[in-house]
């Protein structure tokens, strides 16, 4: 069922500038990514765009230090996926830092709540009795949430990275970069990175001397009675939750999210995570020396993630805010037994998913699906996401997941993603505007959106968007491709360059880990598991075999003598000794 993949090779954006410490395979990756010079390919802290810059964040830290001074109870309202867990510890901790003394933190229970600041939220958080409400990586589409808590007579401020939709909720200030007429310049901010430039910007306020704040919460004479003027905050640890968070999203790594994220890993790296992050890797056997962002998106994120996809956010948000490394390492113990559940529960739903593809393509004389939109009564709403993901990946084409919104309602959740050039929220939006009240509610970003709907509209919904995706999708955007860097020279397959490879990160998305190809002779080749391949490669103008595994690579029938491969190098961690493998992402007869 997976779709036929090109090969392709990136072309250099620019022709950059580079020190002797540069190795020429860097140089060639970073112009490869638009990167001309080093603070461009490894931005520091003191690249990062000024807080002021930021619409509306006056407004937002006038609204945070008036609380302060006037010791109001505040609500950190997150959300129940990574970026929004990252976010709201992030809040938490960085308020009681800046003087806060009563900060509260909530996150809504996917099966009961739904997504977000929804009025049902707004009555469960009442008995709480909050005077300011910050949400962190929602709010911006939570009209009726917002009103319910200002009826209430609470303040509300709204911290968000998603796309505006035509109306803006009446929230007392809202800082999202993506607004009209935001002058921010990087858009690519996630939840997380939105609520720690509200935090810089508001110790700036508190702080405007680098040490001591504006007004005391001891009293005036605090100096005149001798005691220590307070140090300015280091709003530098919380950056471990900000790289996680970042990373776990998928946003674009842009520069400014380069130089967060690089922060924040080397953090993790030097063991100065807080306890919750560093009772994840350990419980995902990661070493944290060597921890790369690839080892965020793939071993501490999903562990987080679980929580919010099966059980309650409320355990990872409980994981961040823990410092006792004893109840850290519980709590990451019972995430990952949720998120072994999590995958027994993902690998159903996918198996489901390609029997129904496969049933429609039968009867579409084996033609897949414009946009395909997949709906079963059994699913987990918890799990839908990941299942859109691996079916995009497999057809190449954007999907939609639908499961009940809890056991047998009649209301439905839906997780979407997209392939490049076709933005899945603005084909919600066309749909929303062409059948008015189809659609409950949505929102998201180009690549991910999730709405929900009636289980009775849905395939009106379908015939809709199919109709959509018929008129704005370009049908030559449906041919997978792999973007490669090209071929490595004989004398790059080494531990040098891979480790290199490595330390020259972050990698992520709008900045890809890097991908080569090339093709090989199969010295020899054996089957692991049942699934993964096992190879022994040689390649011209090298006498030493390479060592490659292509996960998930068998296809039932013995490898060609000869393969084009697209694979990244590795040091081979398992082996040590300054050993390295290909890791193969694709392969085709050459």
């Amino acid at each position: 069922m997976t779709s036929a993949i090109r090969i392709t090779r990136r072309r250099a954006l620019a022709q950059g500038q580079w020190p002797d410490s540069v190795p020429p395979l860097l140089r060639r990756l970073y112009e490869l990514r638009g990167a001309t010079c080093v603070e461009q390919a490894q931005p520091r802290l003191a690249q990062l765009l000024a807080p002021a810059r930021m619409g509306n964040i006056d407004a937002a830290v006038r609204l945070l230090a008036e609380a302060i001074a006037a010791q109001r109870r505040i609500l950190v309202v997150g959300d129940f996926d990574c970026d929004g867990a990252t976010a709201c510890a992030v809040g938490v901790r960085g308020l009681r830092m800046l003087g806060a003394r009563h900060v509260m933190h909530a996150v809504p229970n996917r099966m009961v709540h739904g997504y977000g600041l929804s009025p049902a939220l707004v009555e469960e958080l009442a008995a709480l009795q909050p005077e300011l409400l910050v949400t962190v990586d929602h709010g911006i589409a939570c009209h009726a949430g917002v009103a319910a808590a200002k009826a209430r007579g609470w303040q509300v401020l709204v911290t968000d990275h998603h796309l505006p939709g035509e109306h803006l909720p009446a929230a007392d200030a809202i800082v999202d970069p993506n607004l009209s007429g935001d002058g921010f310049p990087s858009k690519a901010l996630a939840g997380v990175g939105v609520i720690f430039y509200v935090l810089l910007a508001l110790r700036a306020r508190l702080y405007p001397s680098g040490r001591a704040p504006i007004a005391s919460a001891a009293g005036p004479d605090r100096e005149a009675r001798g005691a220590a003027i307070p140090e300015r905050p280091d709003l530098t640890s919380l950056l471990d939750l900000v790289a996680v968070g970042t990373v776990a999203d998928l946003v674009p790594l842009d520069v400014n999210n380069r130089a967060l994220v690089a922060a924040g890993m080397r953090r993790l790296q030097q063991g100065r995570g807080c306890a919750g992050l560093n009772a994840l890797i350990e419980v995902s056997g990661r070493d944290a020396s060597r921890l790369c962002a690839s080892d965020i998106g793939f071993a501490l994120a999903p562990r987080l993630n679980a929580a919010g996809r099966l059980e309650d956010m409320a355990l990872g948000i409980e994981l961040l805010l823990c410092d006792e490394p004893g109840r850290a390492r519980e709590i990451a113990a019972l995430l990952e037994q949720i998120n072994a559940e999590r995958r027994a529960v993902q690998q159903v739903m996918t198996d489901e998913a390609e029997a129904a593809v496969a049933r429609a393509m039968l009867a579409a004389d084996g033609h897949a699906p414009l946009v395909a939109c997949l709906f079963d009564a059994q699913w987990h709403p918890g799990v839908i996401g990941l299942v859109a993901s691996k079916m995009k990946e497999r057809l190449h084409r954007p999907v939609l997941a639908f499961a009940p919104a809890e056991p047998g309602s009649e209301q439905l959740r839906g997780s979407a993603r997209s392939i490049a050039g076709f933005h899945i929220r603005d084909a919600l939006a066309a749909v929303d505007a062409r059948c008015p009240g189809l659609i409950g509610k949505f929102g998201g970003h180009a690549m991910a959106a999730g709405l929900s709907l009636p289980a009775a509209s849905l395939e009106a919904f379908r015939q809709a968007l199919h109709a959509h995706a018929a008129q704005a999708l370009d049908e030559s955007l449906l041919q997978a491709e792999l973007a490669s860097d090209g071929e490595l020279l004989p004398e790059e397959f080494d531990f040098v360059h891979a480790e290199a490879l490595r330390q020259a990160g972050p990698w992520g998305q709008g900045f890809p880990e890097p991908l080569f190809d090339g093709c090989f002779e199969v010295a020899q080749w054996r089957l692991l598991k049942e699934r993964h391949l096992k190879l022994v490669l040689r390649c011209a103008g090298r006498s030493e075999p390479l060592n490659a595994i292509h996960f998930n690579g068998w296809k039932g029938r013995e490898p060609a003598a000869r393969l084009r491969i697209a694979y990244r190098l590795v040091s081979d961690d398992y082996r040590g000794g300054g050993a390295i493998q290909l890791i193969v992402e694709h392969c085709q007869d050459a």
